[in-house]
């Protein structure tokens, strides 16, 4: 049988936040537009600190060997348990890679205390943490509540157009958990530590996106690579 495939959602704050609201996310919360990563005054609109970005990239071939490399040398991530330091899940469903960026942002972090007790996102969470990688995808893959607040979005923003519009493209979720930058996206082998981060730097301090998202475009800058079809939304606490 062919697996589930989903209309790619549009990365945007409208689209996030109906997504976060359907789930069970704190209206204390919310997604902005990030519109440079160099110009102060660009960004001066979202509250800070930052507690994750939501960032979509073109997967292009110098990424590409990027990934390939640093995926050889790992085997496949065994994390569960209350110890675990974030929360990853396996994407198992085509198309759904952003729904599963919002996961990976909301349930991580100083976001998790914002999740409503009760709601399907605390549900979804509670489930996830005891369960190793492949039951972890399998409770995801299976969840009706999450499927329906996927497909309550699909009509907002561009998303309806179409999935063509975003083929070779990736969600990548950036947060910030137990002072770590993590890299977070379920086609890779499990969460990347990305490095430390200070206590008084946020996901979008200026050394955080040179661990993670600016790192990306630096990789395709350096090959000679002109394919910088990326957006990022910033999860703040509203002021």
């Amino acid at each position: 049988m062919a697996p589930k495939t989903w209309i790619m959602l549009e990365n945007n704050p409208e689209v996030m936040n109906q997504l976060a609201t359907k789930l069970g996310l704190s209206p204390e919360l919310s997604f902005y537009d990030v519109w440079s990563l160099d110009e102060p005054e660009l960004t001066a609109h979202i509250p800070r600190p930052v507690l994750a970005l939501l960032v979509i990239l073109p997967h292009t071939p110098a990424w590409k060997e990027d990934r390939r490399n640093e995926d050889a040398a790992k085997s496949d991530y065994e994390g569960r348990g209350p110890e675990e330091p974030v929360v990853w899940f396996k994407q198992t469903i085509e198309h759904a890679c952003g729904s599963i960026g919002f996961l990976h942002c909301a349930v991580n972090g100083a976001a998790a205390d914002f999740i409503q007790p009760g709601s399907d996102l605390d549900a979804i969470r509670r489930a996830a943490i005891p369960l190793g990688r492949e039951e972890r995808a399998k409770m995801l893959y299976d969840s009706v509540p999450f499927e329906e607040a996927h497909n309550s979005c699909v009509q907002l923003g561009e998303t309806a157009a179409s999935n063509e519009d975003h083929l070779g493209q990736h969600f990548v979720a950036f947060v910030k958990a137990n002072d770590r930058l993590w890299e977070l996206e379920g086609s890779r082998k499990g969460p990347i530590d990305r490095g430390a981060l200070g206590v008084d730097e946020d996901v979008l301090s200026s050394r955080a996106l040179d661990l993670g998202f600016r790192r990306v475009i630096r990789l395709e800058q350096e090959a000679g690579g002109e394919d910088l079809r990326f957006s990022c939304i910033a999860l703040s606490r509203k002021v």
